[in-house]
Formats: C-alpha cells, structure tokens, sequence
C-alpha cells in the first residue's frame, strides 16, 4: 500500500473526512497539530454538507486541498501579505482536480466522484484520490519554493 495511504486509511477509520484529512497530512508535515482547525474544516464534509437539490457538493478533496495550500500560500494576521503566487497556486491545484475528475468520474461533485448521493465518504473510491490530491499538493508547493515541512511562520 502507497505510504499516504498508509497515512489516510487511520484518519479516515476515526471518522475524519477527506477535507479534514489532506489539512491534517499537511499539519503532520510540519510537525503540528491543530483540533480547532480540524474541528472548523468538518464544515467541508460531504460536499460542503450540500445535498443534490442545492446544486452544491464541491468534493472535499478540491476543499480541503485548496485549503491546506493556504497554510503555506495564505495571510494569516493583520500584517501578513499572501505568498506572491497564492492565487496561481489554488488555481493550479484547482484546475488539476477538476481535470482529473472529469476525466475519470464525469464531474468534480461528491455524488459525481461516489456516483450516488449520500455523501458519506468510501475510502475505496475517494482514498486514491486523496493520496494523489496530497502528492499534488506536494508537487505545487515544491515547485514555488514552498516546503511542505515548514509553515509560513517557520
């Protein structure tokens, strides 16, 4: 089994959802632990805990994702800029999943990705593409300089 889903496949036995488990694979990067953050990205569970007849559903992955690329790109305090590239970076990443899952599932949504509505996470279906959603990550940070071990307070 691939070392990130040797990673995942715990967090997501206790319950975590994919929002919640690309943050925490960052936090655990750089040697932290954050509950209150955690707690806050459940909100990003289940495709934003929309069902079908809102016409939302945006998959966790894309959320959490997007925003575990904040840790390292976003401003944080009063006197904190972004990183100069931080609208590229989401944009990149973003792009990637929403290719990547069209391609394989028809659409980017929960129920596209699960192909039905419950939106209960299936770490059969989703756990790949978390893993590979991480090593994007990985790779975009890596490409502008950013090291995933080291928040922007490092």
């Amino acid at each position: 089994m691939d070392e990130t889903l040797m990673d995942i496949a715990p967090l997501a036995a206790q319950g975590f959802c994919c929002s919640q488990i690309i943050v925490q694979l960052a936090l655990r990067a750089q040697g932290r632990e954050n509950q209150e953050l955690a707690r806050a990205l459940s909100g990003l569970c289940r495709g934003l805990g929309a069902s079908r007849e809102t016409g939302c559903g945006a998959c966790g992955i894309l959320t959490g994702g997007a925003c575990a690329l904040a840790l390292y790109t976003g401003r944080g305090t009063l006197g904190e800029e972004p990183h100069e590239r931080a609208e590229l970076i989401q944009s990149e990443f973003v792009d990637w999943f929403i290719t990547r899952t069209r391609a394989q599932y028809g659409g980017s949504s929960c129920q596209d990705i699960l192909g039905d509505d419950s939106g209960r996470p299936d770490m059969t279906r989703c756990g790949n593409l978390l893993a590979e959603a991480w090593g994007k990550v990985v790779e975009i940070l890596t490409e502008n300089g950013l090291d995933v071990t080291e928040g922007r307070d490092a």
